[in-house]
């Protein structure tokens, strides 16, 4: 804990040293929205706040609404007859938040957050052993706040504010001119701080996820220091070069992309840099005390199949949400999502059966996360069918990487974040390459066009391999750090006794 009030200590003293930045912003640096691009103002009567600008026409106030329902670049709407926007009509490249849209990405935002709080703080507190449910819990929590945090110093700057193709810059440090005002970069009808806020719940997520590997093993203080490096040597580089608007493997919106990849809701930045790097420090961990010679069932598989539940819930937000607005493409992703789910569950339980002829509730709940970390690159770019081979493929493979291959290797990932996640999501990165289609998302026929549908697995193999590597150089360099200069673990004594009592001093159930 005094990691992260040392954090929070100086980044407040950083902020409060700099209040032209932090808390005001200039008009050069936010300019206000146009009249003419606003869908309120179709009644002619100007919006508090927006620039008076020449009376548009009825048509291009007919475009501009046209745009807003389609959530499609409203800057069209101001052009003249001759093709050319008069003056006074520039957007200056800030759109207008529409309602709509607005309400349906804070809707979203709340359910990605409801994802790992409580979703998969739940269903991990399950899975572990009764003397470390509150410690799983507590690192949930205490990721959240740290994530948080340093996404609103320079987390958020360093992903989405243009800068190098590996990094962004730091226009956007402590959240300075984040406003009302979308960013257009990203989106031309939700408000930039909606915008933030929305991709900081992926921020806090992705940590989150690694914490099944260490689980019932890594010091409290370890694991908010190990996260806090990590999002800036793994996260923030690798979200930035996959989505920051010159991001070098940003494919679907930088034409200058040094490596077209696609991924629409994380199968690179989410689960492939937490499962790798998952699989990283559980052997730099080493294996729980009694590892293989004693049983370690999971204490509450009700509580397991709860925040199962809850991610599948909150996975909606989470790919639909990615859309980055309620429209057809949005509603793709919630179909696919919803197919692929269902399929991976169904498919870790028939394996289960095949093998054993028993079907467990584990099963359901890994086959389910499965289904739905294959899915999530692909959701807003492939059809019903296609989904329902990815769910196939996220149920069948990570069971094999679960109950086989950690068996072969002999490493101790705790609750399987390597497993489902790293292979999950390496998986459904190279199979959108495969199954990605226009007549799904017309968005990749503008700079990918030449590539769907016959070489884009190319470049999706190109991203897999940048990946892979940064989240296993980073973790190694990260938890040596860690490792020499704290410690990773705690005695062997405490780690028998329990993390609860040890680290927190509390205990999950008084019976």
């Amino acid at each position: 804990m005094k990691a992260v009030f040392l954090v929070l200590v100086v980044c407040a003293a950083f902020a409060l040293a700099a209040p032209g930045r932090a808390f005001s912003q200039s008009p050069a640096a936010a300019p206000t929205p146009t009249f003419a691009a606003n869908p309120a103002s179709i009644s002619g009567s100007p919006v508090p706040g927006i620039l008076s600008a020449p009376t548009p026409t009825l048509e291009q106030r007919v475009a501009g609404l046209e745009a807003y329902i389609a959530n499609s670049d409203p800057r069209a709407s101001l052009e003249g007859p001759d093709g050319v926007i008069p003056p006074g009509l520039t957007m200056d490249s800030v759109g207008v938040p529409g309602p709509g849209h607005e309400g349906f990405m804070m809707v979203a935002a709340a359910l990605v957050l409801f994802m790992t709080l409580p979703g998969l703080a739940l269903s991990y507190a399950g899975l572990v052993r009764r003397k470390n449910v509150l410690s799983i819990l507590a690192q949930s929590f205490g990721i959240a706040g740290l994530a948080t945090i340093l996404w609103w110093a320079v987390g958020y700057s360093l992903v989405f504010s243009p800068g190098r193709p590996w990094l962004g810059g730091l226009r956007y440090a402590w959240l300075a001119h984040v406003g009302a005002a979308p960013n257009t970069d990203y989106s031309f009808w939700v408000s930039h701080n909606v915008f933030a806020m929305f991709e900081l719940m992926f921020s806090i997520i992705t940590p989150a996820i690694i914490v099944g590997a260490t689980a019932e093993r890594m010091r409290f203080a370890a694991v908010l220091t190990f996260v806090g490096l990590w999002l800036f040597v793994v996260y923030y580089p690798v979200a930035h070069m996959m989505w920051g608007i010159d991001g070098a493997m940003n494919g679907l919106n930088n034409p200058n992309a040094i490596i077209q990849a696609i991924d629409f809701a994380g199968g690179t930045v989410v689960h492939m840099t937490s499962g790798w790097s998952s699989l990283i420090l559980c052997i730099l961990l080493g294996r729980r005390a009694g590892y293989g010679k004693e049983k370690m069932p999971p204490h509450s598989m009700v509580l397991c199949m709860t925040g199962t539940a809850m991610l599948w819930v909150g996975w909606y937000g989470f790919n639909a949400g990615s859309a980055l607005g309620a429209d057809g493409i949005a509603s793709n992703a919630f179909l696919t999502t919803t197919l692929s789910a269902a399929v991976g569950s169904s498919a870790w339980a028939f394996a289960e059966w095949i093998a054993s002829k028993k079907s467990s509730v584990l099963g359901f709940c890994s086959g389910a996360i499965g289904g739905l970390v294959v899915v999530a690159p692909a959701c807003g770019f492939v059809n019903a069918s296609s989904a329902v081979i990815l769910g196939l493929v996220g149920g069948f493979v990570p069971y094999f990487a679960v109950v086989k291959l950690k068996a072969m290797l002999g490493y101790d990932d705790a609750l399987d974040a390597f497993g489902v996640h790293a292979v999950g999501g390496t998986l459904g990165i190279l199979l959108v390459g495969f199954f990605a289609r226009t007549d799904v998302n017309p968005r990749l026929a503008v700079h990918l066009g030449a590539l769907v549908g016959r070489t884009l697995w190319i470049q999706q193999v190109e991203a897999i391999l940048v990946v892979i590597v940064w989240s296993i150089v980073g973790t190694l360099v990260v938890g040596s750090i860690v490792r020499l200069f704290i410690g990773l673990r705690p005695s062997r004594e405490v780690e028998s006794i329990g993390l609860d009592l040890t680290e927190h001093g509390e205990e999950g159930y008084i019976l």
